[in-house]
C-alpha cells in the first residue's frame, strides 16, 4: 500500500493518507511524552514495540467481537487502520487506585477498586486533557448518549479481556486509556475502538513484585523503558525469550537503512 501525504502528526503517531480513501497509515514513532507533552523525549525503539503489542491485543479483541481500526501490520512501525472520526473523549478505566485519582481524592496508591471505574476526558492538551462530566458530553454535543451507552458496553468487555489476558502472564491492568472513532460500516453509522493500546497507554504492574512495566518508568524517571515494554513484549509471546532490547533496536535501524536505500 502506497503512502500518500502527512494527514496529521501526534504525540506518538503520524498520520498518512493512502490510496484508499478510508485506509490511512499510521506510523509510531520513538517520541516519549508524558504530562501533556510538558516532559519529552526520543526513545530508540518504543515505536517498534508499541507497533506490535497494539496490533496483537487489537488483534485479539477482533476475535472476541470487539470492533477497531487495525486492518493490518505493515511493518516493524507502521499498520493499515481504517478512517475514523475520532470522539473528542479519552475515556479512562481503572481498576485500580493510582496516579492522578490518587491524588485528587487522597486515596491510597495500589487500593484495589470494588469494579471498575470509567473516567471522561476532553481531548483537549491546550486545556491539559480536562477531566469533565457524562453531561458535559451531551450538553457539548461531543457524542449522543447511544454512542456512550455503546462505548461503555465495550469498554467494560474490552477491560474483563484485558484483565484475564495480563493476568495469565503475570500481570495486572491496573488502568488504561481508550478512544473510539465513528465510522459508516455497510451505509450505518458505528462506533469502534480506534487509537493504540500498548505500555503507552495502559498501567502494567508485575503481579508478584508490582514493577511497573509501562510509560511511568518514563513519567517518574524509574528508567529502563525499553526493557519493560520489552518484557510486555515477551511475555505475550510477541518476541522471544532471547529477544532483547539491542534486537529491538537493530530492526529500527535495519529499517531506516531500507527506507534510505529506497
Amino acid at each position: 500500500m502506497k503512502k500518500g501525504k502527512k494527514l496529521y502528526e501526534g504525540k506518538a503517531k503520524i498520520i498518512y493518507a493512502t490510496q484508499d480513501k478510508d485506509l490511512v497509515i499510521q506510523y509510531f514513532k520513538d517520541d516519549a511524552t508524558a504530562f501533556n507533552n510538558q516532559k519529552k523525549t526520543t526513545i530508540e525503539g518504543k515505536g517498534v514495540l508499541n507497533n506490535r503489542i497494539s496490533e496483537h491485543i487489537l488483534s485479539n479483541l477482533s476475535q472476541i467481537g470487539i470492533k477497531n481500526h487495525l486492518v493490518k501490520r505493515l511493518n516493524m512501525r507502521e499498520q493499515v487502520i481504517k478512517l475514523v472520526e475520532i470522539i473528542p473523549i479519552e475515556f479512562v478505566v481503572r481498576n485500580v487506585a493510582t496516579g492522578s485519582l490518587t491524588k485528587r481524592l487522597g486515596i491510597e496508591d495500589g487500593t484495589v477498586l470494588k469494579e471498575p471505574l470509567i473516567e471522561y476526558c476532553l481531548k483537549d492538551d491546550k486545556l491539559g486533557d480536562p477531566l469533565i462530566a457524562e453531561e458535559h458530553i451531551y450538553a457539548f454535543e461531543w457524542a449522543n448518549k447511544k454512542e456512550i451507552e455503546k462505548v461503555k458496553k465495550m469498554i467494560l468487555r474490552i477491560n474483563d479481556f484485558m484483565i484475564g489476558m495480563f493476568r495469565g502472564i503475570g500481570i495486572k491492568l491496573i488502568d488504561f486509556k481508550l478512544e473510539f472513532g465513528r465510522i459508516k460500516i455497510n451505509g450505518k453509522n458505528d462506533v469502534i475502538l480506534a487509537d493504540e493500546i500498548s505500555p503507552d497507554t495502559c498501567r502494567l504492574w508485575d503481579s508478584v513484585t508490582d514493577k511497573k512495566l509501562d510509560k511511568d518508568r518514563f513519567r517518574k524517571d524509574l528508567g529502563d523503558l525499553i526493557p519493560a515494554y520489552t518484557e510486555v513484549a515477551k511475555r505475550l509471546g510477541i518476541l522471544h525469550e532471547q529477544s532483547n532490547v539491542s534486537a529491538v533496536n537493530n530492526v529500527t535501524k535495519l529499517s531506516s537503512v531500507k527506507k534510505k536505500n529506497k
